[in-house]
């Protein structure tokens, strides 16, 4: 009867796919479906609220817009004068201290430096006549020979007074050596500044400045003067210098004469030799210069044209020329 009992047009429970023991236990379970879920709980935030961090306040403030006060004509025109007078103030103590420094170069030299060479007492009559500074005006791989020259002409120097006082010993024992002593005056006085004036001077001016014209004076000048050192310690007698010849001469005489024209004789050869050792110095030291005749023309012609004594002695010869020929036509045509 059971067979009997049972529908035969109901859906067999194991055909139901939703009887399936897997799908009830998911239908029935707690967990709510994805359509019904909220991201979005309401649960309270208050404690959250409570542990957010303020904020820090900015130390500055938020820039406020004056409000623009434009400055009144009169305030403005005030302040250009003030400004025009402090001006005029700057310009008038420039002025002066322009003037001031023109009458200081007007006192020195006209280098524009103050003489300083020979160096003498400010009490003294005499001033100074150059200025010598080899640190200042001499380049640092010129000074050591420029310096060697100055030393020669001092050393110079000292061998004619010493020969004159050579040749005032030997005249005082023979007076009939007048003229030698008399000689020795001549060439201590016209050596000692011919021969700053004439090869010093120049071989200075030309490693200061560079001139080639300086160059060739000095070599010119300073050939003779190693030909008179040569001179000098030969010793002539009869010309006035205390050389080998005129010491040995003498010391058969008087052996303390003879000997101090023998140490004059010595200073003689200095000088000759360390003339010549300077003269191929200064000539190498030109050859890096680049100096040449051709600059050394050019140089001489220049200065020619502008030395004011040359200009004015051109301008009255011209002068002159002009009349006389005015002076010609004007008779011609009478």
């Amino acid at each position: 009867m059971s067979g009997f009992e049972n529908n035969p047009f109901a859906d067999p429970a194991s055909d139901n796919p939703f009887h399936d023991p897997s799908v009830t236990q998911v239908t029935n379970s707690n967990i709510e479906p994805v359509d019904q879920y909220n991201p979005f709980p309401a649960h309270p935030t208050d404690s959250l609220a409570t542990h957010t961090t303020p904020a820090a306040t900015s130390p500055y403030q938020p820039a406020v817009l004056q409000p623009s006060t434009e400055p009144s004509p009169q305030a403005t025109a005030a302040a250009a004068q003030a400004n025009l007078l402090r001006q005029q103030e700057e310009l008038e103590r420039k002025a002066a201290e322009l003037d001031r420094r023109e009458q200081e170069i007007q006192s020195r030299s006209p280098g524009g430096k103050e003489n300083n060479w020979p160096p003498l007492p400010k009490s003294f009559p005499i001033k100074p006549c150059f200025y010598q500074d080899f640190s200042e005006e001499i380049p640092l791989e010129y000074q050591r020979v420029c310096k060697m020259m100055y030393y020669l002409w001092m050393f110079h120097c000292v061998t004619l007074f010493l020969n004159l006082l050579a040749c005032l010993a030997f005249f005082t024992t023979d007076s009939a050596n007048g003229s030698s002593f008399g000689l020795s005056i001549l060439w201590l006085i016209l050596f000692a500044p011919c021969s700053f004036l004439c090869w010093y001077r120049p071989v200075y001016k030309a490693f200061r400045t560079d001139s080639s014209f300086n160059f060739f004076f000095f070599f010119i000048v300073f050939f003779f003067q190693v030909a008179v050192f040569i001179l000098q310690a030969v010793g002539i007698p009869g010309w006035g210098n205390s050389g080998w010849i005129a010491s040995f001469t003498i010391i058969g005489k008087n052996k303390a004469v003879g000997a101090i024209m023998i140490v004059v004789a010595c200073f003689f050869t200095v000088c000759a030799v360390l003339s010549v050792i300077l003269l191929k110095m200064v000539h190498s030291q030109y050859r890096r210069t680049g100096a040449s005749f051709q600059k050394a023309q050019q140089e001489f012609s220049q200065g020619v044209l502008s030395n004011k004594t040359f200009q004015s002695a051109a301008a009255s010869a011209a002068s002159s020329a002009a009349s006389s020929a005015a002076q010609g036509t004007f008779q011609g045509n009478n």
